[in-house]
This record gives C-alpha cells, structure tokens and sequence, in this order.
C-alpha cells in the first residue's frame, strides 16, 4: 500500500531543497548565472507540463513549443499595448491562450489521430503557429517583439517592484514553485489518477463509464495552459518575445528534460532541465557542442537507462533492498 503522508513529506523535502537551492543564486552567482538559472526554473515547469501528457494521460507531443509561444506572445502583447493592465491578470491571459490553443487543436487531433500520428499532428499544428507568427506584423513577424517592460504588482495592501532582474527572478521562482505544488495536487487528485488510469487501461476505464476524450482532452488543455504560462513568465524576464521560442526545437526541450531525468517520477523534468542547464552553461563558448552533448547523453540515457537518471537510481535503490542476505558458512564437524 502506497504511503501518501510519507510520499507528500519526501516531495516537500526535495521542493524545500530546490527552492534553497534557487533563493541563494544571487548571492553566490554573477548576473548571467542568474539568468541561466530564472531559466532553468521556467524549463523545469515546462517539462513537468509535458511530462502530465506523456507520463499522465498516455499522449505524446511534438508541438509543445505552440503553448509556450502563445503564452508568451499574448502576455508580450498585454505589456505592450495594454501597460495598465495588471500584470497578474495578463499571466492569466497568457494561460487562457495556451488553455484555448490547446481546446481547439486538442479537439481536432484527438478525434483524428492516436499513438505517432497525434504526436506527428501536433508537431504540425506547432509549425502552424510558428508560420503565423512569422507572417503577422501585429506580432514582429520574424523581428518579434522587443522592449517589454519588467512589472510592478500594485494592490491595496503593498506594492511589488519588479523591474529589477534579481526581483523578477525571484518572483520566477515563487511562481514556478506554485505551478510545480499545483501540478502535483491535480496529479495526486482523483482526477489526476483517472487520467492515469486512462493511459493504462482505457478500455476498461471507458467499460465504467469514463471519457475517455472528454478527459483527454482535460488534460491537453491543463498541459497546454501550464505550458503557456511557463512563456509568460519568461517574457519580462527576457524582455523580448521571438518566433524562435515557438519553433519545433522548443518543442524537444521538454522532452529532453523528461527523458534525462525520467519520465516516470515527477521530479524527472527537474532533474533533466537542471542537467540540460549546466550542459549549456559549460558548453556555451563552444557553438554546437551543447546540442551534441546533449543528443549524445540522450542517446546512451535511451540505450542504457530507459527510465532516465531517477529511474536508474530508484531501480539501484529497489534492487539493494531486495538483494537476499548471503547465508552463513556451514560448519562442518572435524574428521576423525
């Protein structure tokens, strides 16, 4: 029998860890370091939302890059247009739009396409947003959009500058930890061990009288809404909003930090988006490398450890506590 209190007290742990290990960045870093790691944060959120298809409802993505895009352009063009806005309600806006791409391309190639050819569906869907975006001046066409402001979070109570990096850095963090803890709530709900239940019989969970498309779809639009709102945060940190971010390479990043680190724990993105950083970092004087580095590691995680790093170590871990006690030599009586 699974041990929810104990399973909920060793996650808290490992967040506790991770947000210790993120708040003392700028004390120990310089200002690029920084950055890399307000990234870093926003990537492991990315991948976790990639991870709740794959892992969760059984469905792959290759076009996960059309949600973070959407969110990023539509909380660019808020900044932009409507600077009196609040900044939190064009978040909102940001994961509504990635929520709405999602119902209207998740509607059609549900109904259409299962198993490769979905994953090949939304690869295309992904190349169409990017297209539009390329082709549309409202949106910078291949110039993108540039100069977006970093906020300040007014209310009755207090007000919130973040016009400074470190301060909008560590408003990525706090976020990212809320996406992360809501994430794991929804996965660890009834609804979420539906969803899971779907992607490991859905012949039988249909048989009781589920949705199976009706929860599918739920989950798409959840995914796509998370993903979206990673790209929203990302905007005035990086205060620029390009077509590169809803290319189809953006969309194998999630499914590089899934697989490095495992698909099959919720911490598997993080690992693998941490990893995928420092690879970066120490790869970045050495234009092309980082991509080699990175597709060689995949390569021999697929080949050797299929369950990614934390599978590998949970499978070390499991077979050390199974692994039978040697028995004792038999005394033997001494000839005459």
């Amino acid at each position: 029998m699974i041990d929810y209190r104990a399973r909920f007290r060793s996650n808290l742990a490992i967040a506790a860890c991770g947000l210790a290990a993120f708040a003392v960045v700028p004390f120990v870093a310089n200002s690029g370091l920084m950055f890399l790691a307000g990234l870093v944060a926003i990537n492991i959120v990315f991948g976790m939302s990639w991870n709740l298809l794959f892992s969760g409802a059984g469905l792959l993505s290759f076009g996960h890059a059309m949600f973070f895009g959407g969110g990023a352009y539509a909380m660019a063009l808020v900044s932009l247009h409507w600077p009196g806005l609040p900044f939190l309600l064009g978040l909102a806006i940001g994961a509504g739009a990635g929520a709405l791409i999602a119902l209207v391309f998740g509607v059609i190639a549900l109904r259409r396409a299962s198993g490769v050819y979905f994953a090949v569906l939304t690869l295309v869907f992904s190349e169409l947003i990017h297209l539009v975006i390329t082709k549309t001046t409202f949106l910078g066409r291949n110039d993108g959009l540039v100069g977006i402001p970093r906020p300040t979070i007014e209310t009755g109570l207090f007000t919130l500058d973040l016009t400074s990096a470190t301060a909008y850095y560590y408003f990525i963090v706090v976020a990212m930890a809320c996406a992360a803890f809501a994430l794991w709530c929804f996965q660890n709900s009834p609804a979420g061990r539906l969803i899971q239940a779907i992607r490991q019989d859905n012949l039988r969970t249909a048989f009781l009288g589920t949705s199976i498309f009706g929860w599918q779809l739920t989950a798409f639009v959840l995914s796509g809404a998370l993903a979206a709102f990673c790209g929203a945060v990302m905007v005035p940190f990086t205060q620029i909003a390009s077509p590169e971010i809803a290319y189809w390479t953006v969309s194998t990043q999630p499914i590089l930090f899934t697989l490095l680190g495992g698909a099959g724990n919720f911490w598997g993105p993080a690992v693998g988006a941490i990893l995928f950083g420092a690879i970066d970092y120490g790869t970045r004087a050495m234009h092309g490398l980082s991509e080699i580095t990175v597709g060689t590691l995949l390569l021999l995680v697929v080949l050797l450890i299929p369950g990614g790093l934390l599978g590998f170590l949970q499978h070390r871990r499991q077979k050390k506590r199974r692994k039978p006690t040697e028995p004792a030599p038999k005394r033997t009586e001494a000839q005459p």
